[in-house]
């Protein structure tokens, strides 16, 4: 998973400054199928998984 600020850096050049998948790809060293999953979400951020910590008060 990437982080948001990665995210939307891939989000800027993709959409503002009209850089291919190719390039954006080259610059920032991910997959070409992992940059086209994140701009084919659209204005959804990444989902964090959920800390798994026990309660004070469980037993």
């Amino acid at each position: 998973m990437i982080d948001v600020a990665t995210l939307s850096v891939i989000r800027r050049w993709a959409l503002r400054e009209q850089m291919s998948i190719r390039e954006i790809f080259r610059r920032t060293g991910l997959a070409r199928n992992t940059v086209k999953k994140y701009l084919r979400a659209g204005d959804e951020e990444p989902r964090h998984a959920k800390r798994a910590s026990s309660s004070k008060l469980d037993p």
